[in-house]
């Protein structure tokens, strides 16, 4: 989630990603299936800790000791979605520094072991294979191609507690895989809500939809389908890979349709050409996004203005760079931590996941069970999860999203992370 690079060296960087890019094939996650299958069949670590009881009474497992709580991050530091998979991953080790600072939990120090996958089937599926039998869980999961490949695994076999960074509906369903946040398809009809409150989409009227071929864009897809229906509109589908750039295609088959808005969903330098180019193109009309769809270094492309002109990102947080005391003080410490990294929304998304996940670890030592059973249960306690964010969650029921409301947000260059809020959370009736 990088912007277009100046160097040679960035330049190969980028030539190297989008080769990565491409393994994310169905061949490759049929392969890491494989591996899962093979593993499975190994025999586990007991290196992470193990099933006993300690002086406490507290009952504990894999990734726990005496001492330490080991939880893992599977993320993405060098692929398509790097500058995402950076924010989230340094926003969690801040959480886990602060917690250490105020005691920890149960008597024991939190420990996050990281693993970058550089968005590739073929490095993130044996990463998992690898922290899985080392850690009581996983704080960040990225990618929810590599979820769902692990996902029967996860959920019958190891049963481990596992936060994705994915906001995909395939993803529900099981106690062990949890969302934090609206799905996208719920992102998406809310998004279409706004357009038709907020920006005059009325019924007859036809939407284009430029959306990532797999869980992403497909469930956003839906969303839209659905969205479309309820308001009478007539959905213009584009069909587009993640090494799809070049939005020109799109946006002169949306010109010839006649739509009188857009969604997008896919990633920020998708979002980027296709604002771009419908605003020079003189397609003057109201787009969109889901909340993976924008990255503030696009503000300083040649993309920036047209970017900060009638473009809309969905998304289950307030921006970072708010003025209510949750995104404030969180913005403050992380320009603290880490004085040279890029403030945008990741930073919001990872401390909360980890926010949530001690939540749960201090439920679970309350009850003296700190086994992966023992926390799984635990978060299913929590109904109305609040961290200063500005939507509440319930992760009672993992069938649904902990939410299904979506604030409206507005690139602004003037604003700490690039983003304003257009619209308070809401959701779609």
């Amino acid at each position: 989630m990088t912007t277009h690079t100046r160097t040679r060296t960035r330049t190969r960087t980028r030539t190297r990603t989008r080769t990565r890019t491409r393994a994310v094939t169905r061949t490759a996650l049929a392969a890491a299936l494989a591996l899962l299958a093979a593993s499975a069949c190994s025999g586990k670590s007991t290196a992470g800790g193990g099933d006993g009881e300690d002086a406490q009474g507290v009952k504990t497992g894999a990734g726990v000791t005496e001492k330490t709580i080991t939880l893992g991050a599977l993320t993405d530091m060098t692929g398509v979605y790097a500058s995402l998979g950076k924010s989230v991953t340094q926003a969690q080790q801040l959480y886990i520094k602060q917690t250490n600072a105020d005691g920890g939990i149960c008597g024991r120090k939190l420990d996050l072991t990281v693993r970058d996958h550089g968005y590739d089937a073929g490095k993130a599926i044996p990463a998992y294979t690898e922290l899985e039998p080392e850690v009581l869980g996983f704080v960040q999961f990225l990618g929810s191609p590599f979820v769902s490949a692990a996902k029967s695994r996860i959920e019958k076999e190891d049963k481990v507690l596992v936060i994705p960074m994915a906001w995909s509906a395939s993803l529900l369903g099981d106690e062990h895989i949890r969302v934090i946040g609206a799905t996208y398809d719920v992102e998406t009809v809310n998004a279409v809500d706004f357009l038709v409150k907020e920006k005059g989409l009325k019924k007859g009227d036809k939407v284009g939809h430029v959306y990532f071929e797999g869980d992403y864009g497909e469930n956003a897809l839906e969303g839209a389908e659905e969205a479309a229906k309820k308001h009478g509109l007539t959905l213009v589908k584009q069909k587009i890979k993640p090494t799809d750039e070049d939005m020109s295609a799109q946006v002169s088959a949306f010109d010839k349709a006649g739509v009188k808005a857009a969604l997008v969903s896919a990633g920020p330098r998708q979002a980027a050409s296709l604002v771009g180019l419908a605003a020079a193109s003189g397609l003057k009309i109201p787009i969109a996004g889901n909340n993976s769809a924008f990255a503030p270094q696009l503000l300083k492309t040649q993309a920036g203005k047209a970017l900060q002109g009638d473009y809309y990102v969905a998304a289950s947080t307030l921006p970072i760079g708010s003025e209510e005391p949750g995104p404030s003080k969180l913005a403050r410490a992380y320009a603290a931590e880490y004085p040279k990294a890029v403030l945008d929304n990741g930073v919001i998304a990872g401390y909360n996941a980890t926010a949530v996940y001690v939540q749960a670890l201090k439920k679970a030592c309350e009850a003296k069970d700190l086994t992966r059973e023992g926390v799984t249960k635990a978060l299913l306690s929590l109904r109305a999860y609040g961290n200063g964010f500005g939507i509440t969650h319930d992760f009672s029921n993992p069938d649904k999203p902990s939410t299904r409301e979506s604030y409206i947000l507005k690139p602004d260059e003037k604003a700490k992370g690039g983003l304003v809020v257009a619209r308070d959370a809401q959701t779609a009736d």
